[in-house]
This record gives C-alpha cells, structure tokens and sequence, in this order.
C-alpha cells in the first residue's frame, strides 16, 4: 500500500506501490537485486498488441518488475511456468455481491481459485438494509479479493413509491464515489431524471469516476437521456441493434451472465457486426448465485462462452483483462502482465478452457487447481443480524384482493429474459369476494411485505412464469429494497410463509399445506449466509429442488421473484405500497375496470402472445 498522502482520488489510489516498493522495482529489471519469484518461460499474453510471447515474468514482491527473455535473470524461487499461458487474473466489472448469497470473504474462496480476483461491486442491497455501515462491512476483506465499490445510486431506488429501508443522502453518495474505493457510480433507474441523480452523476464526474448503467432495454428519447447523464456502460443491452447502438453512442458493453440469464450467446451472435466494439467490452455477473458460481464459474466461464461463439482468444481474455481495467480507469495497477503492474496472475494451460492451474495475487500463489490455499477469517459484525422487523399481526387477509362479481380482470406481469416483466390483463374467478389465483394458466399471487419497520404495508400483485402447484415461496432480498417477497398459490400458504421466514431470521423458505419444505437461512442482512459457501451451495440445491416439487418450472426462481418488484425494469413494479407502472414511476390500479366493453389495462404494448392466450376475445384492449 502507498505511503504517500492521498491528495486525489484517483480509483485504486490505495493499491499504488509504496516508495520503497518502486524502488526495489527499479533495481530488480535492472540486475542489481534479486527477484522474490520468476515466472519461468510461459506464454505470455501481451494483450497490449495481441501476441503470445515465451517469457520470464519477474516479480519483486507484490509487482511484476520486469518480462524478460528466458533465463535473463535467477532467483531462489523460480516457477517452471512451461506449457502455460501466464495471463492476468479476470476483472467482474459489475456484480451484487449479496445475490451470490455469501459474504465477501467466502466468494473469494469461490471465484478466486477459478481466476476472479477483482470485482467492481454494487451493494446496494445491504445499503438499503443497514445504510453506511452496511457499505462499509461489503467493501472489505482479509482474503485476497480486490472489491471496488460501485456506490449505490440511490437507497432507496424510489422513496415516493416505497418506505424502503435505510435511507442515504445526496451528500453522502456523493461523498462516497469520489473515495479512492470507488470505481463508479452504481447503476440508477432510468426513468429517474431528478436534480439529485445530476448531483451525484455530477460529483462523479468530477472526480474520474464513470457511473455504471441499467438501461432496460431502451431506445431512442429515454435512452438519449440516460446517457446524457454520464451513464457509460450498461448490462442489459444482448440483442445485436441493441449492443452496436450502445457501442456506437459509446457505452462501455458489460456482457451480462448470470443466474437469470446468459447474455454472452446473444452479444456475439453477430460478431463481424461489432467490428471495432470488440475493444469496448468487457463481462459481469451481476446477480450470479453461489450453486451457478460453482457450476458454471465466474468470469472465466464468459471467457469460454465467447471463445466458442467465435471471438478469437486473446480478445475474449483482452474483454475479461485489459479492457475492464483500462475502461474503469485501473488500467496502471491491474489488468495485464506488465512491469510495474500488480502481480496477479494465472497460469492456465489451454486459454479456451480459462481453467487456471495456479492463481497469484500480490505475487503470492493463492489457489491450485480450483482449490483455495487460503481460508475465509473474515468476521461477521453483530449489527448484520437480526434484521428482520415484521408486523405481528399480518396473516392472510392481508394477502386477500377484494372484488365483486363472479370475475375480475386484474393487472398481471410476466416473467421474461430473467427479470424483465411484461404486463398482461387476465380474468380471475372471484371466490367469496376475493380474486383467486389460477394454477392451470399459472397466474399467482405476488407481495412485497414490509420486514424494516414493522408497519402493516403489503403490496400485492399477480405473477406469471413460477409454474407453482401449491403452496408457496418467500425470500427477504426483494430487489433492491430488500423487503420480504412472496410467490403463492393461496393467502393462506402466503401468511404461512411470512411466518416461517420471520422465524429464520431472513432467507428462502418452500412451504406447502402448512409444512416448511425446505430453507437457506440468511442471516447477515437477511441476504446473505454466514456459512462457508459449500455449505449455501447444498442448502441451496435443496431448496430449489423442494420448489420443483410443489410445481415451479424456472431457474434460479428467489433470485427471479426478488426482482418482480423491481421499479427500474419494465413493465410494471411492485412495493410495499402497491403495483407501480414503470414508465410513468406512478401506482396504478390492480383490479381493473371496463369502458366500452373494453378493458382499462396499464398494458404498454398488446403484440405478444400473452395477450392472446389470457384475453382470447378482447384482447385488444385500451389503455386509460
């Protein structure tokens, strides 16, 4: 670390090298010290020009000193790096730490042995949770993990739609993004335009930093303008017209994979139609849960993917490397085996298969062969837990939605695309005055209960896409609020579920015919395990297996139905105060009403085959 007084703050200014550090540098390229460790003869990726060059690296205590021909220099701790490539390790340039389920220091046991060692991370979760101290507890650990901060918008996203949780100033995020932590900005919503989202796009601006994009998919006015506010990258953008408009309107393309959608196939189903954009991506996670980390990897599984849709491999790793590094403006300390650059490297045998052999960080061998050489120290501080704050007297007929007549027509969304929501109207039978819920079409009840401040708010709403049977399903990491969610086939399953979850302490809970089926307990935050990350990975299997089995049909079906209330996602939202209508960022109405024989939906677009399917006869209905 620099000893020198921080008087800019310049992202990664505390990973500079000391004086001292520079200096033995300087001596070891020159001959006159002795290195701490040679890299000896691998197949050096210089990613600065494209070549694969048989080298030694040179390494002076956590930098690389010097790439020399092989044998220029000897030490007493040489690594036969023969028959590997030696690449700098991969950069996530954006990623929830939160949704991985697992606290800092157990991801890094996770993804460091599989080549991740630097993430770019957004907390906004836990920020809406417990504030500042809950930023500062995701934003360090002892085990060798580079975390930059992406500092969270806006907590909460929409605090005239919804009593969130903790609650941070303009002038306090403002502060934030201009610490040396920093690399950007979090990701706002798009349909905000409010003086206080310039102030902070302002600050950020003014201190180097770029601010991290959501852009859900938009197109010309509303897209226009969130770039005009400094945006400079998104993750949403898969489809070719979508990735080539962003590129050319110069937002960083940040190829999105994880456990609700792969966006890599898409990205690179058109290569030649990139062209020059090549050199303007780079690839997240996002929200990738702990069992598909595992299962699939990291940033390294991207790597793969797009060198098997065709991007030759030294671009692939440039986007996983370089790119990130020089886009985020880190470029000086990580992100390429060059001198004077921070020594963590991999070694990896076939660079299409991105499966390291040996991890360094700092210089020092971390992980071999998948597996971590260190362990997880880190402490979990008391103020994470406990809490969850539910109202004692919400039971089902808070989940009940009120109508007359024998049906009802209802504002309903549709899962698509991982957490897109498209809006549909459908007919619901009416029992007993209440809106039922309609397993055959797989219409089901959705809530958002408030679990911050104890108070009596539930918004419903109806969801298509879980496939459930019978009984229900909760999780207390409702995006980005963090709030309870609950997907259920009657209230009284919905009630029960609420219940159950209070009685975890925060988590996922199954439930049927007033059985717990199965849980992930998640204590810290109510959104992540304080477990090792083993441990979440099998309770996590088995509780989605238990949700196979009361009927649900989708992957990954918490960390979906934790977005549903998303209000920065098109069509519709849903808070702890009712259904929102994204566009206008407005409450609308969920039992609908009739003019003309016609129904009065909120529904932007009547073109896709839900319409069709849910209102056979009067589907071309208007909106009021």
């Amino acid at each position: 670390m620099t000893d020198e007084p921080l008087t800019y703050p310049a992202t990664g200014a505390t990973w500079a090298p000391s004086v001292a550090e520079l200096m033995r540098m300087r001596f070891v390229a020159a001959g006159k010290e002795k290195p701490d460790l040679i890299l000896r003869g691998g197949k050096v990726l210089a990613l600065h020009i494209g070549e694969i060059l048989e080298r030694d690296v040179v390494i002076s205590g956590r930098h690389i000193a010097a790439i020399t021909p092989v044998g220029h220099f000897d030490c007493d701790n040489v690594v036969d790096a023969t028959g590997y490539f030696v690449a700098p390790t991969f950069i996530d340039v954006h990623l929830h730490i939160e949704y991985t389920k697992l606290v800092p220091g157990e991801l890094a046991r996770l993804s460091v042995p599989k080549g991740t060692t630097t993430v770019l991370a957004d907390a906004n979760c836990i920020a809406n949770v417990l504030g500042e101290e809950g930023l500062d507890f995701m934003g360090t650990t002892t085990t060798p993990l580079r975390i930059l901060r992406q500092v969270s918008h806006k907590v909460p996203q929409a605090p005239e739609l919804e009593l969130g949780g903790a609650h941070l100033t303009t002038q306090q995020i403002a502060a934030r993004v201009q610490r040396p932590d920093a690399a950007t900005l979090g990701e706002s919503n798009p349909f905000n335009l409010d003086e206080s989202s310039a102030r902070k796009q302002v600050a950020a601006i003014a201190a180097g930093k770029r601010i991290t994009g959501h852009t859900a998919l938009l197109e010309n006015e509303p897209l226009w303008s969130y770039l005009a506010g400094g945006i400079s990258d998104d993750h949403n953008a898969h489809k070719t017209r979508d990735v080539v408009e962003r590129l050319r309107l110069g937002a960083m393309l940040t190829v999105m994979a994880g456990s609700m959608n792969d966006n890599t196939p898409e990205v690179f189903a058109d290569i030649p139609a990139l062209k020059d954009g090549l050199g303007h991506i780079a690839f997240c996670a996002d929200d990738k849960l702990v069992e598909d980390l595992d299962r699939q990897g990291h940033i390294d599984h991207q790597v793969r993917k797009a060198i098997e849709c065709g991007v030759e491999p030294l671009k692939a790793w440039r986007m996983a490397t370089l790119n990130a590094a020089s886009y985020y403006r880190i470029d000086h300390l990580v992100g390429s085996v060059t001198p004077n650059k921070i020594a963590d490297l991999q070694l990896v045998e076939d660079l299409a298969e991105a499966r390291p052999h040996l991890v360094l960080v700092d210089g020092k061998v971390v992980a071999r062969d998948g597996v971590a050489l260190f362990a997880n120290t880190d402490e979990v501080p008391a103020f994470t837990r406990n809490t969850m704050h539910l109202h004692p007297d919400i039971d089902e007929a808070f989940f009940s939605v009120k109508a007359q007549g024998d049906t009802a027509w209802v504002q309903a969304m549709e899962m698509y695309d991982g957490y897109f929501k498209r809006a549909f109207h459908t007919e619901l039978e009416v029992r007993d005055g209440l809106v039922a819920c309609d397993t055959e079409r797989d219409v089901l009840k959705v809530a958002i209960v408030d679990r911050h401040h104890a108070t009596l708010n539930v918004g419903i709403g109806f969801v298509k896409g879980f496939g459930l049977k019978r009984g229900a399903i909760a999780a207390t990491t409702n995006c980005e609020n963090q709030n309870l969610v609950i997907v259920g086939t009657s209230d009284a399953d919905m009630a029960f579920a609420t219940r159950a979850i209070e009685a975890l302490g925060g988590g996922y809970v199954t439930v049927a015919d007033g059985e717990v089926l199965s849980t992930v307990p998640l204590p810290v935050a109510g959104c992540m395990s304080d477990q090792p990350w083993e441990t979440v990975r099998d309770q996590s299997l088995a509780c989605d297996a238990a949700t196979r089995k009361i009927g649900c049909t989708m992957h990954a079906p918490f960390l979906i139905m934790s977005f549903i209330g998303l209000v920065g996602v098109p069509d519709l939202g849903l808070t702890e105060r009712g259904l929102v209508e994204t566009k206008t960022q407005s409450f609308t109405d969920l039992v609908l009403g009739m003019k003309g024989g016609l129904v009065c939906c909120r529904c932007p677009s009547h073109a896709h085959d839900i319409h069709k399917a849910m209102d056979p006869a009067r589907f071309e209905a208007v909106a009021v």
